[in-house]
This record gives structure tokens, C-alpha cells and sequence, in this order.
């Protein structure tokens, strides 16, 4: 994620300390947050599931993207520096070569989470031959073709048609 720190070089930082909220579970998408130092615990409905420590981990990305609440929190483990993309619309236009780090960090878990799967499918094979739980997700994950649902105005101004 060196690509991404040297594209974000120069916009404003934030500076949280340990125990406050980056991101809220629940809150509206208007910006994204690029992690610089510290160390981040993300949480659903108030249960832990990932920490994120590396410097170039981006939050609030996929809220924005979808233009959805976001569905999980972002909590600051200790003090956390983050630089502030207060307009993902304009930056993610601007340099092409940030969004592209953003499109590999998102395929990278989504390929991570379908191995995952994959390998609790195999470890744990349907018994009743139906199709399991993990079949369905896994087709769902394979086929979802989402409708284009950034809204608002691109970098001219223009609404989306």
C-alpha cells in the first residue's frame, strides 16, 4: 500500500486516540480515511473481528463505494494517524493510481474470503447432498453483479445519468 501513502502525501491528518471511533457501524459515507500509524480494531455490532495495523489500510472505502452506512466500525487500538480524503469522488479521479490500490486491497480480501470459504467447504462437506450454507454464499459471491450505486456528482459536477 506504499502507492497509496505516497498518493495520499499532503492531505490532512487526523490524529485519534486509543479508544475513539474512525469509522461508525451505522454512519453515512462522505469520507475515507487511509491509515499512516497505530493499530485499528474492527467491530460489528460490538464484536471484534479484524485488527488492521499496517500503514496504506483504507476505511470507510466500501461505504463510500456502495453509498451505503457503513456496516462495521473502525476502532482506534491505540493512537492512530490516518490521512483524511474528505473528497473520495474528486482524489479517487485524480489519481487513477490510488483507486487502483483501492480496487487490489478490496480483491485481495474478497479472494481471501472466497479461499476461506472454499477451504471450510472442503473441510466441512454438506451431508445431506443439497447444497450447503457455504455453497449459496459461494455462488452468491460469484455472480453478484451489483447495479452502479455511487451517487452524488463525479469530478465535472455532473450527475450520474
Amino acid at each position: 500500500m506504499t502507492t497509496l501513502l505516497e498518493e495520499c502525501a499532503g492531505l490532512p491528518e487526523e490524529r485519534i486516540q486509543a479508544g475513539d471511533i474512525l469509522v461508525a457501524e451505522g454512519s453515512s459515507p462522505e469520507r475515507v480515511l487511509v491509515l499512516v500509524s497505530g493499530s485499528v480494531r474492527v467491530e460489528r455490532d460490538h464484536t471484534p473481528f479484524a485488527r488492521i495495523e499496517f500503514p496504506g489500510a483504507v476505511f470507510g472505502e466500501m461505504s463510500w463505494i456502495l453509498g451505503k452506512p457503513a456496516t462495521a466500525t473502525a476502532r482506534a487500538e491505540t493512537d492512530v494517524v490516518v490521512y483524511v480524503i474528505a473528497d473520495p469522488g474528486r482524489f479517487f479521479h485524480d489519481r487513477p493510481r490510488a483507486a487502483f490500490a483501492v480496487l487490489q486491497m478490496l480483491a485481495a480480501r474478497l479472494d481471501g474470503l472466497t479461499q476461506y470459504l472454499v477451504d471450510v467447504k472442503v473441510e466441512f462437506p454438506a451431508n445431506d447432498g443439497g447444497a450447503s450454507l457455504i455453497d449459496q454464499i459461494l455462488e452468491s459471491l460469484v455472480h453478484h453483479q451489483a447495479p452502479r450505486l455511487r451517487r452524488g456528482r463525479d469530478s465535472s459536477g455532473e450527475s450520474p445519468a
